[in-house]
């Protein structure tokens, strides 16, 4: 693929290119133009691309170029044979799913190490997060969206006693922080990255009815804003192509090439412990048959560790106006194999807009010699392209309509909201079980109390009814002798004995 041209000309080897490289140089250099053109050559091979567009400026690759005065003057000036203008193939993509497809990934796929570094977890911390997927892994939890997490955060450190033999202390302390950073996540918009439908690794390679590598661009304007989320994020995509495409070694061109904007976000303030894993992944991954390309302003922002694995180096101007500046062109200029007609630590401080030192592997897999030279412009469009451009090349998409629909399937927040419903059945049921036992017993005590009066009464009502009846037996002969001496004086004086 011819990129460059100097005094001789600067081809990047197809079957060398999955060993990495870096496009760097301050800004207004000429960085970006770089990038639309490296992009639009591998798509041409039938090389899928993706690239995080941070600026805006990439979109117009899905449009044919023309009407660029600076692009036919130094395609006349590089003396470039049968160019034609034409637009690649491209699938827009956006976290947000404003300019794109929307791109959802679940916890699960995110992992502990990358979700604690998004939520910015201290070491205790993280080590709580841990401990929360390995409970959810075994006890088959779901972790889709920000709900099941934080449910299932929620439940271990109300049940923290129970889980604490099998799994190590759930300190609230630790819960209440990773809430509070979950909180702070879902507020700067974080929340709508994770759910289903995830994202399938095989939508970014794809090849059109041509052969034609699609260019997946992701719209980065706004992520950018959100620098975690953006760095985490397109670490998580590296590290799942890593983790499911198979071996292929050395292939005669990469399966997939992968371009990472501002690469300096990935590596600032990583915990090193992700950074080790950093460095494994861009040291295996092209073993996977993808290559990775790290853009950023300054050379030294990018680990020596990780520097040393980038092969294919475009260097744009670089400016020297501090004691920094000046020790990255040193270290800049001490990276490529010299060239004896120039000294490079000057030259890297003089080169103009779209001028570049370059140098690619050879055949042999050895760095070719550093050669100033102009990099080719692309074919399709400089600059971005209009809404209705956007919107007509996302309606043609081959994956339109697969992913703009969010799905809320059973997960740990409906699994846990189940069970605690369950559990506050089975509470109301006891409840309303011992209430009765209750109520049953003091219904038993009030029949007892009930029957211990009527019999202390029915005692008393037989003692009253005898001396009843012997009082009335003593007024009845009582009353029938006065009765019969006052008939017998009465009589007895009007007849006597009759």
């Amino acid at each position: 693929m011819l990129i460059a041209r100097g005094d001789t000309d600067q081809y990047l080897l197809p079957r060398m290119s999955n060993r990495h490289g870096l496009v760097a140089g301050a800004t207004g250099t000429g960085k970006t133009v770089t990038i639309h053109a490296i992009a639009e050559q591998f798509s041409r091979i039938g090389v899928p691309v993706f690239v995080a567009d941070v600026k805006g400026d990439l979109s117009g690759i899905s449009q044919a170029g023309g009407d660029n005065e600076k692009v036919a003057e130094r395609i006349k000036q590089l003396n470039v044979e049968n160019f034609t203008y034409e637009a690649s193939p491209v699938i827009f993509w956006d976290l947000y799913g404003k300019l794109g497809h929307p791109i959802r990934a679940t916890i699960s796929e995110m992992g502990p190490l990358l979700l604690s570094r998004l939520l910015n977890l201290s070491d205790a911390q993280s080590g709580v997060l841990q401990l929360v997927f390995r409970y959810a892994d075994d006890n088959g939890l779901l972790l889709l969206d920000l709900k099941d997490l934080r449910s299932l955060l929620q439940y271990l450190g109300d049940n923290r006693k129970e889980v604490q033999t099998a799994y190590g202390n759930v300190s609230p302390q630790s819960v209440g922080a990773i809430q509070r950073s979950l909180l702070t996540l879902e507020e700067a918009g974080g929340d709508i990255i994770f759910g289903e439908p995830a994202l399938s690794l095989s939508d970014f390679m794809r090849t059109d009815q041509h052969g034609r590598g699609y260019i997946s661009i992701l719209a980065s304007e706004q992520l950018i804003n959100s620098p975690l989320i953006y760095a985490t994020f397109l670490l998580w995509l590296l590290s799942e192509l890593f983790e499911s495409l198979p071996e292929v070694g050395d292939p005669e061109k990469p399966k997939l090439v992968f371009f990472f904007d501002e690469a300096h976000l990935l590596f600032t303030d990583c915990p090193e412990a992700l950074q080790d894993k950093i460095e494994q992944v861009v040291r295996l991954i092209r073993s996977k048959g993808v290559g990775v390309y790290f853009i950023s302003q300054n050379p030294l922002d990018v680990p020596d560790v990780v520097l040393g694995q980038l092969c294919n180096r475009v260097q744009h101007a670089l400016r020297a106006f501090t004691p920094r500046d000046q020790k990255a062109v040193r270290s800049a200029a001490e990276t490529f194999r010299p060239n004896p007609k120039f000294d490079v630590e000057q030259v890297i401080t003089e080169l103009g807009t779209g001028e570049a030192l370059t140098s690619f592997l050879e055949e042999k897999g050895a760095p070719g010699i550093v050669e100033r030279a102009l990099i080719l412009p692309p074919r399709s469009r400089i600059g971005v392209v209009t809404p209705e451009e956007r919107a007509k090349v996302i309606n043609w998409s081959p994956v339109q309509g697969q992913y703009e629909t969010a799905v809320d399937r059973e997960s740990a927040y409906e699994l846990l909201k189940a069970k605690a419903e369950r559990a506050a059945q089975a509470a109301d049921a006891a409840d309303a079980a011992k209430a009765q036992a209750e109520a049953d017993e003091k219904l038993r005590k009030q029949q007892e109390k009930m029957e211990t009066q009527q019999s202390r009464r029915g005692r008393r009502s037989s003692s009253d009814t005898l001396l009843e009846a012997t009082a009335k037996s003593a007024g009845r002969s009582i009353g029938n002798s006065l009765g019969r001496s006052i008939v017998r004086g009465i009589l007895g004086s009007f007849g006597g004995r009759r």
